[in-house]
């Protein structure tokens, strides 16, 4: 039996320019959305390792460096790929409907 999942509206679409991102907090998240290339991803917005945030980090293709400790995490993944982090990012669906960024909780 699957559990039905529930969506979170975050921000329009044009709210994030490309290759940017956007500091939402809703619903006791604080999230970080990407755009790169018109294809819109989410992640948790604070680093893994420290007290960074990630949607001030700098972005570097499908990457992003943290601006605290410059850990390096996918973020079309969340998998890190430099230190000092050890942690993957958490990660989650979008979907974009009506011109808006949505994620299943």
């Amino acid at each position: 039996m699957s559990q039905a999942s529930t969506l979170l509206g975050l921000c329009a679409k044009e709210d994030v320019n490309e290759g940017q991102a956007l500091k939402v907090e809703t619903s006791g998240l604080t999230l970080a959305v990407f755009n790169l290339e018109g294809d819109f991803f989410v992640t948790d917005d604070l680093c893994t390792h420290g007290p960074g945030s990630l949607s001030e980090g700098c972005i570097l293709g499908d990457a992003v460096e943290c601006n605290f400790h410059n850990g390096v995490f996918d973020i079309r993944t969340g998998e890190v790929l430099a230190p000092p982090c050890m942690t993957p990012l958490k990660t989650y669906p979008v979907s974009i409907e009506g011109g808006r960024v949505f994620i299943s909780l």
